[in-house]
């Protein structure tokens, strides 16, 4: 769900955008958008598609189903993908854009930024969340924090 609806309940242009980015990922990781395990961490997909986008190694993360495929129009789509699902709707593409991207390989893409619930992003920016966290004096109980 896009970070713009699931937390003040603002609809965009750019909500199906963000849930196309989200089902490319899926499909070409073979990971469903929920936390799972990459070696020794539990990250979610978005996050893990960024951290090897960032680092240079998202070819890694490719299904193996898809292996046969070609590399480079599977790192196309997770470019793509990457690209829909940036946390601020006006930077991500129309879905007019999207299909112009999948369907010309001589079109530049721009570089993504970090995506919508990059939990990294949480820890770094968001010091509200440090004030909102409620831990007991005795630190035996902790209130844990869900959306609606």
């Amino acid at each position: 769900m896009a970070l713009e609806y699931a937390m003040h309940g603002h609809f965009s242009v750019k909500f199906d955008v963000f849930s196309y980015g989200v089902l490319v990922l899926e499909i070409v990781c073979g990971q469903k958008n929920c936390y799972f395990s990459s070696g020794e961490n539990m990250e979610d997909l978005l996050s893990y598609a960024w951290k090897n986008w960032r680092e240079g190694t998202a070819s890694s993360m490719i299904d193996p189903a898809l292996r046969a495929s070609s590399t480079a129009e599977i790192m196309r789509c997770i470019h793509i993908g990457l690209l829909c699902v940036q946390e601020n709707a006006a930077d991500r593409p129309t879905m007019a854009s999207v299909i112009l991207m999948l369907n010309s390989d001589s079109r530049a893409l721009s570089v993504p930024s970090r995506p919508a619930f990059f939990m990294d992003s949480i820890v770094e920016s968001d010091t509200s969340l440090d004030r909102s966290f409620q831990a007991s004096t005795n630190e035996a109980s902790i209130t844990e924090l869900h959306p609606r």
